[in-house]
């Protein structure tokens, strides 16, 4: 009945200073009336499941679109029933070393199905979102030879440096989601730009949550 909260469920946050119960609202239409509390991606944060990784040498940007070489490879190395997948949450690049011209760069990225070859670990310090230590599978290399799965496009740089002041920008592409990393599958990213004497560091953040098979 309308205004009968005996038949609703009550759900609980927080702690004693937050001790009284509320309850779930919805509208004629069965939508539900809601009010977000901590931001996007705070309790997946909060919970450990995020984690970011950068590499820390530049390597030059490719002059042609991306095929067999990557700047920066995550790996899924997770197995079992237990194994979860890789959500990334954004990538990104950084422009150690430019010149004084008008170029343009941008960050391309390929994602591998399950059953890819484990690389090399180059790069072993893989940071948590909440300050904790890591201890999942991941692999992370820097210039691995991979699998063309096929290359997009996921975000453009600035046009240029003038005065050729170094180091340049970076930029960061919020993928919100959109590209999964199945257990022993990749993600690739790299850098295309007009010029190869431009170089890079790429960035890769990612939760990892455990998601159904359909």
């Amino acid at each position: 009945m309308p205004g009968d909260d005996s038949r609703q469920i009550g759900f609980q946050r927080g702690g004693t200073s937050a001790n009284t119960f509320q309850y779930l609202r919805s509208n004629s239409e069965q939508e539900l009336i809601v009010a977000q509390g901590l931001p996007p991606y705070a309790e997946l944060s909060r919970r450990g499941l995020g984690y970011q990784v950068m590499d820390t040498s530049a390597i030059a940007a490719l002059v042609v679109r991306p095929s067999t070489v990557a700047g920066l490879t995550l790996y899924n190395g997770a197995t079992g029933s237990t194994a979860k997948s890789y959500v990334i949450d954004r990538v990104g690049a950084f422009n150690l070393v430019s010149t004084d011209a008008i170029a343009g760069w941008s960050v391309w990225g390929c994602v591998h199905p399950a059953g890819f070859t484990a690389p090399t670990a180059d790069i072993t310090a893989i940071k948590s979102m909440n300050g904790g230590t890591y201890a999942g599978a991941a692999i992370v290399d820097t210039g691995a030879t991979v699998t063309d799965n096929g290359w997009f496009p996921i975000v453009a740089g600035p046009i240029g440096n003038p005065g050729g002041v170094t180091p340049g920008p970076a930029v960061v592409a919020s993928l919100d989601g959109r590209i999964i990393v199945p257990p022993t599958g990749a993600f690739s990213i790299n850098v295309v730009a007009s010029l190869a004497t431009w170089t890079f560091t790429h960035f890769i953040s990612w939760y990892e949550i455990l998601l159904p098979n359909e």
